[in-house]
């Protein structure tokens, strides 16, 4: 083995505070990352890493070399990549609502990969705040407003979204013709995000500026699927990007109130560690994915 491969081997062991999880990533048998970081640690003189049985930390020394081996092998493969005409390869993990992979990732992800056929993705669906290096993500998709981080943030898109409720809701709570009429008896289905503290209010944009306004609710809940279905089952108004609830508009389970006072706006960014953005595969990725969100939004 040579010195980078053990480098990118104990970079991983760092970020993933694990011999398996590693393992698991770089797909090589867990004595190869022992048997790496070990020669590592014998050729500095120093510990790299500290090990107990619960978990796996680097020690200062560990920290100090981890920082120069990402730029380093940021820097060894951009010059692979740009004398020997190498195409980006290896495992990319990716988080993101299983909503947003249905309609802005998979439609075009056969071309992706058949442009770069040495690209792996593993895509996930926890959409919950994390430590994405510690949990060995290259990068994930987050919808809404961003809470401070040190991740560095790429703006994919700004959704529209409208309100909507179902003809049988409707028919029996009346169609309201301003959102002052929401205060007469009208019921909302509450979305209780995973990265949110409290049921998401409903959003008015009246005259430039927003009203929000938070309505009874008869359900909570926290995934786009079940409040999209309850909507179309009666019980309650809902807000959503037009793109997720195109097929039930069209179909008639859903329709649009209150079009003349839309909701906001909601940006979606992807967010990744500086300790990736010179990986050249998250790099072609993070543009095709760009381009999809701009050819595709709604």
């Amino acid at each position: 083995m040579d010195r980078f491969d053990a480098m990118r081997i104990f970079t991983r062991v760092a970020e993933r505070r694990s011999f398996s999880l590693a393992a698991e990533d770089l797909g090589v048998p867990r004595s190869t990352v022992t048997d790496a970081v070990k020669l590592l640690e014998r050729r500095l003189g120093v510990r790299l890493l500290e090990r107990t049985t619960r978990v796996v930390r680097p020690t200062l020394d560990g920290e100090a070399y981890y920082q120069h081996c990402v730029r380093l092998i940021g820097d060894l493969e951009d010059a692979e990549a740009g004398f020997s005409g190498a195409k980006p390869s290896g495992l990319l993990r990716v988080d993101l609502h299983g909503t947003q992979a249905r309609y802005f990732l998979l439609p075009g992800l056969a071309d992706f990969l058949e442009q770069f056929p040495d690209i792996r993705l593993h895509i996930s669906e926890t959409h919950q705040p994390m430590d994405i290096v510690r949990e060995g993500y290259d990068c994930i998709v987050r919808v809404g407003a961003l809470s401070d981080s040190s991740l560095i943030q790429r703006k994919l898109a700004e959704l529209e979204r409208g309100t909507f409720a179902s003809p049988s809701y409707l028919a029996k709570f009346g169609t309201p013709e301003t959102p002052e009429d929401l205060e007469n008896g009208h019921r909302m289905v509450g979305l209780l995000a995973p990265d949110m503290p409290s049921v998401a209010p409903l959003a008015f944009l009246i005259d430039g500026r927003v009203r929000e306004m938070l309505l009874p609710t008869v359900i909570t809940v926290t995934g786009a699927e079940t409040n999209v279905a309850s909507a179309c089952a009666g019980l309650g108004i809902i807000q959503v990007p037009r793109y997720r609830i195109a097929s039930e508009v069209a179909n008639g389970s859903l329709v649009e109130v209150l079009a003349d006072a839309p909701p906001p706006k909601i940006p979606v960014h992807v967010l990744y560690s500086h300790t990736r953005q010179l990986s050249p595969r998250l790099r072609v990725f993070l543009d095709w994915l760009t381009l999809q969100y701009r050819q595709t939004r709604g």
